[in-house]
Formats: C-alpha cells, structure tokens, sequence
C-alpha cells in the first residue's frame, strides 16, 4: 500500500500488474477497431444490425448492468447494512428481468421500434416521446458520469494521477472503442468484460472468505443483534425504523415500481436485447441474463461484507471511531484488494474493476446516442437525412456525450454511498416511465394527453419527495419528512408512480382515446397472441424456450429469498 501526500491510499501495483491491465486495454480496443468493419449502417451502428445470438446479447445484458454502480455501490451497501442488500438482485431485479422476456420484448422487438423512446411515441404521440427522449438522455448522461468518476477512481489509485486527469485518461479509452464500432464494439467487450470481471471478483471473495473463516465465520464475528445478517425487515437499509413501513418500501418501492421501471423500461438494458437475431433470443436475453444476476452477490455483497470486518477504516467507519484515512464504504471493495490480493493477482482484480467500470459507462453512451441521433435530433431537427448522416450524428453524440459526463462526475463525487445518489435518479426517471408505460400497454383507453401529462406529474413527484426528505438531495434536502438514505429514493419512486398512475387516469377521462386499429402492436388486449411468439418457438429445445427458462429462473430466485432470509 502506498499513502499519498493528501492522505489517501493507492494500490501498490508492480510491473506485472501494469503489464496485465495494458494487455487488457489493448484488447478492449481491438474489438472496436474489429467492430468498425461491420458498421455499413445506422442500424449496424446503434443496434448491432439486429443480428446477435442469444447467449451475446444475454451476456451483454447483464454485463452492461455490471458497472461502477453494482460493483462499488453495491459492496459498499454490503460493508454498511449487510444481508438486505441481496434484496437488490432477488427482489430488485430477477423478476422483472424475467417479466421483460416473457411480456415486454414482444412488443419491442415485434412492433420493430429502435429505441423505447419510439415504442412511447407510437403509442402515446410526440408529447410522451419527447419528454421521455429528453429525460432518458439526461438520466444517461448523469449515470455515466457515475461510472466515469469510479472508473477515474481506479486510474487515480493505480497511476496517482489528479482526478481531472484520471477523468479525462478513462474517458478517452471508453469513448475510442465506442465511436469506432457503436454497440457492436460495446457489446463484445461486455461479452469480454463478464467474465473478466468474474475472474477478478471470485478469488478476492474466496480469499476474503479464508480469512475470515467462512461464512460461520462471518456470523461469528458480527453483532448478533444487527440487521447486517438478516434480509428482513431491512431498517437499516431503508431507513425506515417502522419493520412493517420498509418492507412495504422494500417490496413495492424497489421491488415494484424501481425495479419494473429500470429492467423494463430501460432503453440502456432494453437496446441489447433488441440487437438479437429473432424474437425468440430477443426474449431469452434478459431471460438467459438473469442467472449470473442471482449469483453475482456472492462475489460484490459478500465482500463488503467481509471489509466491514477486517479492513480498518471500513471497520472505523462504521464503528465511528478511529482513523477512516478519508475512506468512504464506496472504497471497500478496493481496500480488501489492497490487503488480501498479492501481485498479478491484484492486476487481474483491477483489470477487472476497469472492465466493469468501462462496461457500464459504455452502456449508458451507447444508450444516449442512440436515442439522441434517432428519437431527439431525426424526429425534431433534421429529418429526411441520409442514412449515413445519422450514423455520423451518432459518433458526434458519443463525443460529446463522454466530455458532458466527465463534468457530471463531479456530482457524484460528493456522494459517500453512490446507490443513494443513483436510486435517487431512478425514482425521477425511470418510476413515473414505468407507471406511463404499463397503464399504457394494458389499458387501451388511455390517451395521449395522459401520456406526457403523467410522466412529467410522477416527475415532478419523485423530485418534491426527495426535496422534502433528509439526504435524498444532500445538503439541498430540507428534512419535512423523516426519510433518509435509499428509504428515501423508495418513497420517491412509489410517489411518482401513484401520481403518474392517477393523474394519467384523470386526464384520460377528459380526453380522447386514439382509434384501435392504430394501438395493434402496441396494446395487450388488441395485440394477436401470434404475434407476440416467435413462429418456431414451439420446437424449441426447453433450454432455448424463453417460458421455461423464466420458470427455473424463478423458482431459483424464490429459493435464495427462502434460504437468505
């Protein structure tokens, strides 16, 4: 370990550390240069020309949710509440990962849209589609500067670089390989990125477990009369000292409602299964995505859990006493390196830390450009272009998109625990979509008017919920209610969907619904039962079977709640 003159550590790197962390980039930017020779298209280039495999496009899927965000806010939330934080994968994420494969993707990848913004304007109009294009880019530009500042985190630990430095070093690696081959290049590499994160991720949880005895070990050594080995009622996490109040936040504020609006609505999440080669591997996608989902807490909870234990300024921070070195529980994963990896081993971890950092930047830039060329600037600004013109508006927004996100990560640098920061955006962006979206695509009378007037209603909501609350804005909150933490950003997300859900329903009363023949491919009821399957799914094998897949998957995730709880 070496300190620094402001106090701060860095990972005492060799050359053979070095050596594998710039072997890992040259690859990384091999596949863009690769990726680029099939780009002839705009659609090569936001959407990998609709021609993946299942198995890529699944891999891609969770890989591109593998980011700074779930390996850094996720082992700090397991360093500071302990078990609950599983509740994010078994509860807040596998079952909507499974209903996007079996009742959403249809209608996505059937009704041909490029983006889920478009799937909005076809259903609800311009009114919907502009305010959903213009937030959903702001959201990405705002996240990936999230993963950009963890990403700029690492370059700094490693190199010693000042944080602007770093930001600006990150940034360029991530931006060379999108620009050259768009989401091609993007997904490959989170196909590469998987595995190289789980192959730094695994040995540090089977040392740390080593250390510390296993999991008896891991019981034995926390306070029996904490919440950190129990899943419920999760107080700690929510912030909610009522047991009956969090889990009701626990269950329909992230399980419901940030749950659904994220892995459903999701345009960074959505795009790859819409880069698959048939509606039978773009419904398998998530689907196939959600078995690594349910295990990857293995390899980032446990270790935090593990830090809060015998890293000492995990273990003075959250005692409150004692020398933290100006650590944060966002450096908890990174200390356990420093102190349990030897040599090319901690290469290995930080190439992977970079991968998942680059990984999830990549997807929220991809993401961006696609609905900034497409949804923002061909729908309103320049229409009629060539095909090609499109494509270079594309690389343009890439551009620019990664020089706004190196200023946004400013904002989460004042951030200690980045899942409060990071739910908080959800429950602006992604909850009131959610509660437009469904009421939507299941209730053919709503109108279009409902569509724009509800989203920018649960918006609106989720804002003066967080605004009245403790923390959710930092020192910009005023403290009216008593919430705090992601207790917080839960309350905010149920607000905006019930506000969004009743406005939508008042405003539709007083409106006219659009013709039937028009919302085909877009409504439940109107839709045919035919179109919504792929013709040739009924011979599929049961491991190719998008339904039976999503069966296992949740009995497995019923089982770990069971076994965990």
């Amino acid at each position: 370990m070496i300190h620094t003159a402001d106090g701060t550590f860095r990972l005492d790197a060799n050359a053979f550390d070095y050596m594998i962390v710039a072997l890992y980039f040259v690859v990384v930017i091999g596949i863009g240069v690769l990726a680029r020779r099939q780009v002839s298209t705009s659609l090569d280039f936001f959407l990998s020309g609709r021609s993946l495999p299942a198995w890529v496009t699944g891999l891609a899927f969770i890989s591109a949710n593998l980011g700074a965000v779930e390996i850094m806010g996720m082992s700090a939330n397991g360093a500071q509440f302990g078990v609950a934080t599983f509740h994010y994968f078994w509860i807040g994420a596998v079952p909507a990962m499974l209903f996007l494969g079996i009742v959403m993707m249809p209608f996505y990848y059937g009704s041909g849209v490029r983006s889920v913004p478009e799937f909005m304007r076809r259903r609800f109009g311009t009114g919907a589609h502009l305010v959903n294009a213009i937030s959903f880019a702001i959201a990405q530009l705002l996240i990936a500067g999230i993963n950009l500042y963890l990403l700029a985190t690492i370059v700094n630990r490693l190199l010693g670089l000042p944080l602007f430095v770093s930001l600006v070093a990150a940034a360029i690696i991530v931006l060379s390989y999108i620009t050259l081959g768009g989401l091609s290049a993007a997904i490959y590499n989170e196909v590469l990125q998987f595995f190289v994160i789980v192959a730094a991720l695994l040995p540090l949880t089977l040392i740390a477990l080593h250390k510390v005895g296993g999991w008896q070990g891991i019981k034995d050594r926390v306070q029996p009369s904490s919440e950190q080995l129990s899943s419920w009622p999760g107080t700690d996490l929510t912030g909610i000292e009522n047991p009956v109040l969090s889990v009701i936040g626990l269950v329909f504020g992230l399980g419901f409602v940030l749950s659904f609006g994220y892995w459903t609505t999701n345009f960074v999440e959505v795009q790859r299964a819409m880069a698959s080669e048939s509606l039978s591997s773009a419904r398998r996608a998530p689907i196939l995505g959600a078995f690594p989902k349910m295990f990857i807490p293995f390899i980032v909870i446990i270790p935090g859990i593990i830090a809060a234990i015998v890293v000492p300024e995990i273990t003075n921070l959250k005692s409150g006493s004692g020398d933290t070195n100006g650590a944060t529980y966002n450096d908890a994963i990174l200390l356990l390196m420093r102190d349990l990896l030897p040599n090319g081993m901690l290469g290995v971890a930080i190439a992977g830390l970079l991968a998942s950092f680059m990984a999830g930047m990549a997807a929220n830039i991809s993401a961006f450009n696609t609905v900034f060329s497409y949804d923002i600037w061909q729908q309103y600004i320049r229409k009629d272009k060539p095909d090609s013109y499109y494509t270079f508006v594309g690389r343009l927004a890439t551009v620019g998109a990664t020089v706004i996100a190196i200023g946004t990560a400013y904002f989460a640098a004042n951030y200690d625990n980045l899942m409060n920061y990071l739910q908080t955006l959800f429950g602006f962006f992604n909850a009131p979509l959610f509660a437009t979206f469904i009421l939507g695509m299941f209730w053919k009378r709503m109108s279009a008017s409902a569509g724009w007037i509800g989203l920018v209603s649960g918006t609106f909501a989720a804002i003066a919920v967080a605004y009245l609350s403790e923390d959710a804005f930092g020192s910009f909150s005023v403290g009216v209610l008593s919430l705090r933490g992601q207790g917080a950003s839960f309350a905010a997300a149920g607000a905006a969907f019930i506000v969004d859900i009743a406005v939508s329903v008042a405003v539709t009363m007083f409106t006219k619904p659009r013709v039937e023949k028009e919302l085909v491919g877009l409504v439940y009821s109107l839709t045919p039962k035919s179109t919504r399957v792929d013709p040739n799914e009924a011979s599929l094998p049961w491991w190719q079977s998008p339904t039976k897949l999503a069966g296992i998957g949740l009995v497995l995730v019923i089982l770990l709640n069971l076994l965990f709880r």
